[in-house]
């Protein structure tokens, strides 16, 4: 995965499935030579390789956005993509449960938008036929959601990236860019290892998006926060109790989806996550800190305009963090069975959440111009589920912008 050259018309920065995916589109409508520079030593180890691997549906997104327009088209575009490469997944749809009188309204809400984003595999269960499809579920009135399913987006990354090099591309590892400077025309990177020289640039460096933003030159406008999710995983001796994937209705004032349960394609069944600030960009622990990456957000006014309008449900997640027992009783909406003694913890994972100066979460995807650059500052979930759309979508903008 490596190549002496230092010299490109397109270089693209981060290796994770929408770097690799904007790659691969590339490689398949561009003429020149493409390069990817990851800063790790493999590709999809950080947002990517931490993924619940869900396939989503678009159910959750407000219609006509980015994220919806995206995740049905690149639903779609990835089960193509999987069923041609004999990628292991499985369409096995979600099960969406109010587990109180008061979440119905919300239930049916959350229906109709799933049907103004193209849903044609929504279908209305009562409390009976929730048994049927998970018997171990305590709710009034669940929405079960065919489009949704699984899939190891580690094992899609590296599929892409592979078919990328075999169209003449070039992928450098352990390529960290630690500065940008500019020669007349040329765009040079600095690495670790070399200066690599680009015509034009992509940035979807992810958690590090927005500094690579200001490194390019572009004031991104925003703030990348990292919000660590954590989970549990299911001990195989009660996997029993889940055969699919079970969510909650959303709280509607919340921008999460709740702690809910995923069966994953490689077996095992995880629970989660919370969402609580991390105090490192890549801070997987608790204990993970970073004076920069705290000193990035503590003096950025929209992080302390976000914490007043949320410091309740801040607490909340925070409590949840530290005190398995209330993890346990939330997971306990959904299966009053499960019990602190059939979890273990696992893995963690942490979401780049793009924030405006105003305190607001930036909830769409956001992709900014710039000359002979694009930089995606913005793409959260359903991200995965859409890269081969957003990646085309890129190609799309280079070809205007960068005529490859």
């Amino acid at each position: 995965m490596d190549d002496n050259s230092g010299s490109f018309d397109i270089a693209v920065i981060g290796g994770g499935i929408v770097g690799m995916a904007t790659a691969l589109a590339l490689s398949e409508t561009c003429k020149g030579k493409i390069v990817v520079l990851e800063k790790e030593d493999k590709l999809a180890k950080h947002q990517t390789g931490h993924n619940s691997g869900v396939i989503h549906s678009g159910l959750y997104y407000k219609p006509g956005s980015l994220k919806a327009l995206n995740c049905e088209k690149g639903r779609e575009m990835l089960y193509t993509f999987l069923k041609k490469e004999n990628i292991p997944h499985d369409r096995c749809g979600k099960l969406v449960v109010a587990t109180n009188d008061e979440e119905i309204p919300y239930l049916m809400k959350l229906m109709e938008r799933g049907k103004e984003n193209g849903l044609k595999g929504l279908k209305l269960l009562t409390e009976a036929e929730i048994k049927e499809y998970e018997p171990h579920v305590s709710g009034v009135k669940g929405m079960l959601v065919r489009e949704t399913g699984i899939v190891d987006y580690k094992v899609v990354t590296d599929k892409f990236g592979e078919i990328f090099e075999k169209n003449g591309g070039v992928i450098k590892l352990n390529s960290k860019v630690k500065k940008i400077s500019r020669n007349g025309g040329e765009i040079i990177l600095h690495t670790p290892k070399s200066k690599i020289k680009c015509r034009s640039l992509i940035n979807c460096a992810g958690l590090f998006s927005d500094r690579i933003a200001k490194m390019a030159g572009i004031d991104p406008g925003l703030k990348i926060i990292p919000f660590r999710g954590e989970y549990y995983e299911v001990k195989e001796s009660h996997h029993h109790l889940v055969k699919n994937l079970i969510y909650p209705v959303p709280d509607p004032k919340f921008p999460f989806l709740g702690v809910h349960f995923t069966r994953m394609i490689g077996g095992g069944v995880e629970a989660g996550p919370n969402a609580v600030t991390a105090f490192k960009r890549e801070g997987y622990k608790k204990l993970d800190i970073s004076i920069r990456d705290m000193l990035d957000f503590a003096l950025y006014g929209g992080f302390w305009k976000m914490a007043k309008k949320n410091w309740r449900i801040s607490i909340d997640e925070y409590k949840r963090s530290f005190f398995k027992p209330l993890f346990v009783k939330s997971l306990q909406k959904l299966i009053p069975e499960i019990k602190g003694e059939h979890l273990e913890s696992s893995p963690a994972g942490v979401r780049a959440q793009a924030l405006e100066p105003d305190g607001s979460l930036v909830d769409d995807f956001r992709i900014v111009e710039a000359e002979h650059m694009v930089h995606v500052l913005n793409a959260p979930s359903p991200a995965a589920t859409a890269s081969l759309s957003i990646g085309e979508s890129i190609a799309e903008l280079a070809k205007k912008n960068f005529g490859c």
